[in-house]
């Protein structure tokens, strides 16, 4: 039998190996995942939501039962996930990192990602922390404080998907849905060192849809490529309540996912022609990547897609939204929120419905440009940040505007705007221990694509844990 310890560092594939040799089983891996939580968590504050233990652990013993059986539920029986707290859980409160919302009212819905994690068995383990609906790529509150990095807890786990990035790589439950409106799955998953995908916009169905428009994506955190492969397998299932989803897509991302990028063609842009403050430690480790991508046989060609930076058309936009979700509160709602969520809502509540138009226009301009270029590459790979993780801060600790918001983070929201399929995979660490990420960036519906490069370069450097020293065993 394989310890606990062991258990809380397995991947879901290696979960579902031994459950189907009988060497483990789902209870095993939920107590594991349970006592790295125990652990951890006080230190991390990844959780906002543990699901009550007595239901996870029967709902562990059926998943055990039906592996006896030989007759597995779905493609996740008995993996220990968890979801970030802006997707909808049936039975939990959904608070959205806010005080604004009442925890009281019926919690009876699931949103996609958590019904098809339920039909395909998964054990949800309960939701992650985010900002003030997901208003930020660092993730504290005034509601549930400020969510470490494993690597160092004196350092940001990032955002928006903080919580999750934080559950993921430091092995309380090895998959996790995060959302990713302007880099909130990758600037997590890049500063805590997991794989992060932000899939192609409507791939994975979402509802509802965020206040913040056709940016926002739903993807999966891991410390593997196939992980991330398999749990989109299950979360790309179509959902009606979705109407901007894309058609069901039967493409098993498992399959050819160890096809090499032998002959494909990357376009490396270190700086996308315009991120002037890219640190040396990130820059050095992200052009090493990019060799030894060339090394497996990629045709790579330093290049820049040729775009200026689309950081206001993104903040713009963005803050819109903001105003819009701070305009339907009450006076006293308004007077509970993130300082940097009011800051946000002010800035957004300036904009005109021409300004708004033409943020859309200029955004269609920067879609195009990019469809274009992508006839001419396979992959744009550049840095996932332009910095390591900084140190954590509390919210409101900075006067908010474009530059603080998003200004060290310039390769993320470009794709969002363009809805194209991105990730980060981890490509180093800097001298002082921090994760460094390489962003891999595919055509639009590329999904399958941006995960098998990832996959080619985790053959070279397989993603490590980080060593969770500040904790005591």
């Amino acid at each position: 039998m394989t310890t606990a310890t062991d258990l809380a560092d397995c991947s879901a594939l290696d979960l579902l190996a031994l459950y189907r040799s009988g060497r483990a089983s789902p209870l095993d891996a939920t107590r594991a995942a349970l006592a790295r939580i125990e652990r951890l968590d006080p230190v991390l504050n990844a959780f906002c939501f543990r699901a009550p233990e007595d239901a996870l652990l029967a709902a562990a013993r059926e998943s055990e039962a039906r592996w006896r059986r030989g007759a597995p539920a779905g493609d996740l029986d008995g993996v220990p996930v968890s979801v970030k707290d802006l997707i909808l859980a049936k039975g939990w409160p959904t608070l959205r990192g806010s005080r604004t919302v009442d925890p009281k009212q019926a919690w009876d819905v699931d949103a996609p990602a958590s019904a098809r994690l339920r039909e395909a068995g998964a054990l949800i383990l309960g939701k992650t922390t985010t900002p003030e609906f997901g208003c930020k790529g660092e993730t504290n509150s005034p509601l549930t404080g400020i969510t470490r990095n494993p690597w160092n807890p004196q350092k940001t786990s990032g955002g928006s998907s903080g919580g999750t990035a934080a559950a993921v790589a430091s092995g309380m439950g090895p998959l996790s849905v995060g959302t990713d409106g302007a880099g909130s799955v990758r600037i997590p998953a890049g500063f805590c060192g997991n794989f992060g995908l932000k899939p192609s916009f409507g791939r994975v169905p979402a509802y509802p849809l965020s206040p913040m428009g056709s940016v926002a994506h739903l993807g999966p955190h891991s410390m593997s490529v196939a992980d991330a492969a398999l749990m989109l397998n299950v979360l790309k299932r179509p959902d009606a309540r979705d109407w901007t989803s894309l058609p069901y897509d039967d493409c098993d991302y498992l399959r050819g996912l160890d096809d090499g990028v032998k002959g494909l063609r990357i376009a490396f842009s270190p700086t996308l022609g315009y991120a002037k403050n890219v640190h040396p430690e990130v820059a050095a480790a992200v052009a090493a990547a990019v060799r030894e991508l060339e090394a497996l046989g990629a045709h790579v060609e330093a290049t820049d897609p040729g775009f200026h930076d689309p950081l206001e058309i993104s903040t713009g936009l963005w803050f819109a939204g903001v105003a819009a979700i701070f305009s339907a509160l009450t006076a006293e709602q308004q007077k509970l929120v993130d300082p940097d969520f009011r800051a946000q809502a002010e800035l957004g509540a300036r904009y005109s419905v021409l300004d708004l138009h033409r943020l859309t226009m200029r955004r269609i301009e920067l879609g195009s440009h990019l469809r274009q270029f992508m006839q001419r590459f396979d992959l744009i790979a550049t840095p996932t940040l332009a910095v390591p993780a900084f140190d954590a801060r509390p919210a409101g600790h900075t006067p908010m505007d474009p530059a603080a918001m998003l200004g060290w983070t310039p390769f993320s929201y470009p794709f969002n705007l363009s809805q194209q399929p991105a990730c980060t995979i981890p490509c180093g660490l800097t001298k002082d221990g921090l994760p460094i990420g390489l962003q891999l960036v595919g055509p639009m519906f590329g999904d399958a694509l941006v995960l098998r490069a990832a996959r080619a370069y985790e053959t070279v450097r397989p993603i490590a844990r980080p060593p969770l020293r500040f904790a005591s065993a």
